[in-house]
């Protein structure tokens, strides 16, 4: 067995029904083939309809599965809520939401207008809170056990310079996530997230490293494993959140990004850098200082 296999492949999400956000394209995309691959009938949405319905065309042929695609601005609450209520109406009842849908870019904070920052805390932030308050209800009133999965970032705890916008948003959503599993755990709702590390998609991890950067600034040479995420290994996280499998894990942000926030929280990690044939002469040199 590979990382790059379904750790899961039978039914472990049959009954069920998920709601991504964002799940017509990158990482929304993959764990929505993996639940359906599963058992899961998927709901995906997104602003653009056209994208949506290419994807359901596409993963209904690969994987046999059932889904709906339906076109949603998840910043407006109306349309979350009728969102929710056609796939009500398809599938019966809601089991699951992913609050994938996020927008990103780099800048300089300081050339950022309030509009640019409104943009990415509205779809990040507002968007969860409005997909994770009207699902709870939902599952609330008809006493219905359901999951909330929360995508955020390894900054979301630390910041980081050049995305506060995101930082700021995912920040929050962290928050909710771990506030909603203290509160709403009495209902049988559980409440966790992934904060993935570099996973390449050819939209947002094109737009965060255009190729002039990523000469400058080499990802890689930020992870201690040297390698990018596979789309399947963040897909089989999420596969087992969202299964009976988890069903004491609650609160919980699990980090997937082959160690490479702690490599960058580290203060000699640096050292990396320094060739063998150099650490003989360092290694006398700090016994010399020592001995004295």
């Amino acid at each position: 067995m590979k990382y790059t296999e379904p750790m899961f492949k039978a039914e472990e999400l049959s009954g069920k029904t998920i709601l991504v956000t964002g799940g017509g394209t990158g990482l929304g995309k993959s764990m929505t083939k993996y639940f359906m691959q599963l058992g899961a009938n998927v709901i995906i949405a997104s602003r653009k309809q056209d994208v949506l319905d290419g994807t359901a065309k596409e993963l209904t042929e690969e994987t046999g599965g059932k889904i709906l695609a339906v076109a949603c601005d998840v910043r407006k609450p109306l349309e979350v809520e009728s969102l929710i209520a056609k796939g009500v109406e398809t599938f019966g009842e809601i089991n699951g939401l992913v609050n994938n849908a996020a927008g990103n870019f780099i800048s300089p904070t300081e050339r950022l207008s309030p509009k640019a920052f409104d943009v990415i805390v509205d779809i990040v932030l507002k968007g969860s809170y409005n997909c994770s308050l009207l699902m709870g209800q939902y599952w609330i009133k008809n006493k219905i056990k359901g999951t909330v999965l929360n995508i955020v970032t390894t900054y979301s705890w630390t910041g980081s310079g050049y995305v506060v916008p995101s930082a700021v948003s995912k920040a929050g959503v962290l928050t909710m996530t771990r506030s909603l599993a203290a509160e709403w755990a009495k209902y049988g709702i559980r409440t966790n997230a992934i904060a993935p590390g570099p996973f390449p998609t050819t939209g947002a991890f094109s737009r965060l490293f255009p190729e002039g950067l990523k000469e400058k600034i080499d990802p890689l040479k930020r992870i201690p494993l040297k390698r990018y995420g596979e789309h399947q290994e963040l897909s089989n996280l999420a596969g087992y959140l969202m299964s009976e499998f988890s069903a004491y894990v609650n609160g919980e942000v699990v980090t997937i990004d082959g160690g490479e926030w702690l490599y960058g929280a580290g203060e000699f990690t640096g050292l990396d850098a320094v060739p063998p044939e150099m650490w003989d002469h360092i290694e006398k040199e700090v016994r010399g200082k020592n001995k004295k």
